[in-house]
């Protein structure tokens, strides 16, 4: 059996999925299976995928269609995931080829449930990556989690398969921070999580979307924080600061979405500007960004708050 299982949720990916395949392939460690789970492709990623299986068999193509991501999560890992350790990759992100070996490595501490590394944040190839993820020193707390989100993205994590199926997987019936309310229950139900400070994951940063989506972002959200009153804790005002700041750094990212971004940029900074300047910085660049985005370029917005 390999000792970890890659899940890979997908979706209309025929434009990226290839080069997420190619970064397992370029993998130092190669004691992996890749389970791409097709949620309902009307383009060429089964196709593309199957192709790719014929040449690699550690690459398996399944169908759960018209489920969502989180289905298709749960279904790889619960009906076909062979290995201990379970990773998740987007159908769009590429991982950096010393990845599984720097898990393997974590993983040989019994203490240790789940891991995450550094992320370098791309728009068409991982060289144009020139912002990247800050890794804690501590293990993560349902208070981090609620913060600025140190794991950031599934792509950027792996859990043992056996802790995987002790939480129940993700809520399928969530949209949005199904991924946060999840890592709050895995994390409150006493699983230790630790980060590792070396790059492991290149996430592709999106410009697609809308400031309802956002709004919806927020619902999810609201749906985590009830989770993480079930376990005691409760965000502080500087943890709402935060993820205002990361909405509106996101809405920065949209087309069309600049007053959305002004809204929760002042909604930060009144709930805590400790919270908001902190660090001050991005704080800053992200209230004055806020303040011009009606006149800045576009490709300039994308490119300042790509983070």
């Amino acid at each position: 059996m390999p000792y970890f299982s890659v899940i890979i949720p997908s979706f209309n990916a025929a434009a990226t999925i290839l080069k997420t395949l190619a970064g397992l392939q370029a993998q130092h460690c190669t004691d992996w299976e890749a389970v791409v789970v097709d949620d309902g492709s009307m383009d060429e990623t089964r196709t593309l995928v199957r192709h790719a299986g014929r040449s690699d068999t550690r690459i398996r193509l399944v169908r759960n269609p018209g489920k969502g991501p989180s289905a298709a999560r749960n279904f790889g890992v619960k009906e076909h995931a062979r290995g201990a350790v379970v990773a998740f990759c987007d159908a769009d992100d590429i991982w950096h080829p010393g990845k599984l070996t720097g898990l393997s490595s974590c993983f040989k501490d019994r203490s240790v449930h789940g891991v995450f590394g550094q992320i370098g944040f791309f728009r068409t190839t991982p060289s144009d990556a020139h912002v990247f993820s800050t890794v804690p020193e501590n293990d993560v707390t349902i208070s981090m989690l609620l913060g600025e989100n140190p794991i950031c993205t599934m792509s950027n994590f792996a859990v043992r398969r056996s802790v995987f199926a002790a939480t129940g997987g993700f809520d399928e019936a969530m949209v949005h921070n199904e991924d946060l309310e999840w890592l709050i229950r895995l994390v409150g139900g006493g699983a230790r999580v630790t980060g590792i400070d070396s790059l492991h994951t290149y996430y592709r940063t999106s410009v697609g979307g809308l400031s309802t989506d956002l709004e919806a972002m927020r619902a999810g959200r609201e749906q985590a924080i009830a989770t993480a009153a079930g376990f005691g804790v409760v965000p502080s005002a500087a943890s709402h600061a935060t993820y205002h700041r990361y909405l509106a750094r996101r809405a920065l990212r949209l087309n069309g979405a600049p007053a959305y971004a002004l809204k929760q940029a002042v909604s930060g900074i009144l709930k805590s500007p400790r919270g908001f300047f902190s660090p001050f910085r991005r704080g800053g660049l992200t209230l004055v960004g806020s303040l011009l985005a009606p006149f800045l370029p576009r490709p300039l917005r994308r490119n300042l708050f790509s983070r």
